[in-house]
């Protein structure tokens, strides 16, 4: 009678990787924080307004334990993980999980086209519900908002008077205040920041005004 063999290792989770750097986090509610970004490659949409398309396609397989020893070269506590549209990768919730368990506050930036449900709940979630000029508008999981913490946050790209009327009107109809903090980021290049400012303070909108700061400070070069 033969032995049967013992069957194989399970061979670890791997993801696709663009790039991992330590920078100024310049948006959300950690802004100003020294963070450590892991960016994804790959994403299912195309805003018209992306600035990170070099992400589509490429990187390099790291296995999960590689890309936290990685981040905790860095010696820093806040960690944001971003695409891309990170959850793209199913072994992104392993990573996300590996790197709460490593000490890390953990940050998720993700379109809101994708679920959300069943996500570590130590990961803080920056979902950007995709606004009329991005083209994407139609691949919004509206789904997702019922599965929002006060902890989490949803940020819209304001790139005219349209977008800020529509993101106005979901923020109501929805009542996101309630639910977690609400952004409103001006698109970059595509209008004045000012404006958006004046249009919240005028409606009175409980929501937070943000720029990009990491664009103030290194313009749109990769890997800031």
């Amino acid at each position: 009678m033969t032995e049967s063999k013992p069957a194989p290792a399970p061979r670890p989770a791997e993801l696709r990787v663009t790039e991992i750097f330590h920078s100024i986090q310049g948006e959300s509610s950690t802004v100003g924080q020294p963070t450590v970004f892991v960016r994804l490659t790959g994403c299912p949409l195309r805003c018209s307004y992306c600035d990170t398309t070099y992400a589509f396609s490429g990187g390099r397989l790291h296995t999960v334990a590689a890309i936290v020893a990685e981040v905790g070269s860095h010696a820093t506590r806040h960690v944001c993980v971003t695409g891309g549209e990170p959850l793209a990768q199913p072994e992104c919730r392993e990573l996300l999980h590996a790197l709460c368990d490593a000490g890390h506050q953990v940050q998720l930036e993700t379109s809101g086209a994708l679920d959300i449900g069943g996500l570590d709940p130590r990961v803080t979630v920056v979902m950007d519900l995709k606004t009329p000029s991005s083209g994407e508008n139609g691949r919004n999981r509206w789904e997702n908002l019922a599965q929002l913490r006060p902890r989490d946050q949803v940020k819209f790209v304001i790139s005219d008077r349209a977008d800020y009327d529509w993101s106005r009107t979901v923020m109501r109809e929805h009542d996101l205040a309630s639910r977690c903090l609400v952004l409103l980021s001006p698109a970059w290049g595509r209008i004045e920041p000012r404006l958006v400012a004046e249009w919240l303070l005028a409606d009175r909108l409980p929501a937070c005004f943000q720029v990009q700061l990491h664009k103030y400070l290194w313009g749109e070069a990769p890997g800031h």
